[in-house]
């Protein structure tokens, strides 16, 4: 099983096992005789990818994700074992794709002493407002 690519992504043959098994669902006869649904088993830990990808990827792949690192595809939308094959490829592409893009970083930002100061005096002005809601006192 040579190990396959897509715009730089390379996922070596020996992190990769695939294995053919009966597909669930409608389908007839054809379903119960023959295995085309795949189930496509990936060992993150050697895909050799940067921590931040690989703590992405642990997110995104969610339960797919067993606790040895295991990625967990499984493919049965087709009917023959080369598309599904295909899919589940793709489909963990996909995945790889989604794990590399890093977030917008963050710039703190504080507010300006104007806004300070305009905050301080709506709160001074509602403080009045309910001030101006006691009990009445006749003295």
């Amino acid at each position: 099983m040579p190990g396959f690519d897509r715009e730089g992504f390379v996922i070596p043959s020996d992190a990769m096992e695939e294995r053919f098994i009966t597909a669930g669902g409608p389908g007839g006869q054809n379903v119960n005789k023959v295995a085309t649904a795949v189930q496509l088993r990936v060992d993150a830990y050697r895909l050799g990818l940067p921590p931040y990808a690989f703590r992405r990827l642990r997110t995104l792949a969610g339960s797919r994700m067993t606790a040895s690192g295991i990625i967990v595809i499984q493919a049965q939308r087709f009917r023959t074992q080369e598309a599904n094959r295909d899919d589940a490829r793709e489909r963990l592409l996909d995945l790889l794709e989604k794990a590399h893009e890093r977030d917008a970083r963050r710039i703190a930002t504080k507010p300006s002493k104007s806004a300070k100061a305009r905050r301080v005096d709506n709160k001074k002005a509602r403080s009045a407002v309910k001030q101006g809601r006691g009990k009445v006192r006749f003295d």
